[in-house]
């Protein structure tokens, strides 16, 4: 089997999507070489993904693989990053906090914000909607919610970008040692003075047996909360809005019928979602995809985003229809580590969008703002920047 090489390849960050459905038309699983990784394999076919996605013959620990360099840091401590029974263990701690009613709480506080961005926003006629509007909304939100309202946003911001969309091993390296720093000190803080806050309850959760969190898992789960839930919602505003200005003829009917916005974010997170491929899983015996055996041993990616423009599971998947029932799809990731901020996240990527939308009748690109700057790497699918005007 030949490896696809998409070392290189500027037009593959732009627009992934021509090359999946060549890769899907051959095949539902490919070994690639990336900027990032010598050889890794690729599942494209949406069946095939969601399969990978609950299937225990993959492991995310990367702790068992000999293909990346062990380091240790606390902020690896998180259940993204571990299975089953440890990654059990660790989910039923914090979904015993992280509630629907913890979240449902939280929507009039979400729908002040966006309205206090649009405020400073809307009287200046254009702006970079993520530094004025899609960053800051979602960093707000999970900020409040964990209880850190004073965190130093910017110097997050750039610690958080250096882990999840590195653009070399030492930038990486020394975030992801400087964040587990920050965050060891924010818990410190926070347990010196809890408060009625998701931090708080997380550091005194326990199960009936009173098993709690380590100091290390803490960590982990900090991380995991503060940069998924803002990092992810992002880019689904920000793509979601993307997706709208590029297709005139939705948006006039997203104006006229705003009730539609339940199923035009559901569309938004499957045409162009937040997250491209899933975190790197790794095989703990031979599995077979389809023709291929993926030996042991070996990592593996699962696109999502590639599964969600299968036409095999989606009828004209690369058109961008509100209307569609776009339900099944996998940005939010399938199985057990399926996303457990996804009812924060559409709940964010509703109010905003909607609001923006009343509030900015002629919003469009602006046509000074040059052009895209994608973020690298296959694990985030988004732009740096969306300069608008209105």
């Amino acid at each position: 089997m030949s490896v696809i090489d998409l070392r290189g390849a500027a037009d593959f960050g732009a627009n992934p999507y021509p090359y999946y459905a060549k890769m899907r038309a051959e095949g539902p699983v490919h070994q690639v070489r990336t900027d990032d990784v010598e050889r890794v394999w690729l599942i494209v076919g949406y069946e095939e993904a969601r399969a990978a996605l609950a299937d225990q013959r993959f492991s995310k620990d990367w702790r068992t693989t000999e293909l990346f360099p062990v380091t240790s840091n606390p902020i690896n401590a998180n259940m993204l990053e571990t299975d089953a029974p440890h990654h059990t263990r660790l989910r039923k701690l914090v979904a015993r906090e992280f509630t629907a009613r913890r979240i449902e709480a939280l929507r009039p506080r979400v729908e002040q914000i966006t309205s206090d961005l649009l405020d400073a926003m809307v009287p200046a006629g254009s702006a970079d909607l993520i530094d004025a509007f899609a960053f800051p909304l979602p960093m707000t939100v999970i900020c409040e919610l964990l209880g850190v309202p004073d965190i130093d946003r910017d110097a997050f911001r750039l610690l958080s970008n250096a882990i999840v969309t590195p653009v070399s091993p030492g930038e990486e390296g020394e975030a992801v040692h400087a964040m587990g720093v920050y965050l060891g000190e924010l818990i410190e803080d926070k347990r010196r003075t809890p408060g009625d806050d998701l931090m708080s309850a997380l550091i005194q959760a326990h199960d009936d047996e009173g098993d709690r969190l380590s100091p290390d898992e803490l960590i982990g789960m900090a991380f995991l909360l503060l940069v998924a839930g803002h990092e992810t919602t992002v880019n689904l505003i920000s793509n979601g809005v993307r997706a709208l200005l590029d297709h005139p003829e939705q948006l006039a009917l997203l104006r006229a019928r705003p009730e539609l916005i339940d199923g035009a974010v559901e569309e938004m997170l499957r045409y162009d979602g937040p997250v491209e491929t899933a975190t790197f899983r790794f095989t703990r015996e031979p599995v077979r995809i389809g023709p291929v055996v993926i030996p042991q041993g070996e990592a593996v990616l699962v696109a999502l985003g590639s599964g969600d423009r299968d036409p095999a599971r989606y009828p004209e998947p690369d058109t961008f229809d509100i209307r569609r029932e776009a339900q099944g799809h996998l940005a939010f990731g399938h199985g057990v580590h399926f996303c457990l901020g996804a009812p924060l996240a559409r709940m964010e990527g509703r109010i905003a969008i909607r609001a923006l939308l009343e509030r900015c009748p002629a919003l469009a690109r602006d046509p000074d703002g040059g052009e895209p700057d994608w973020l690298p790497g296959l694990l985030l699918r988004g732009v740096r920047r969306l300069p608008v005007r209105w």
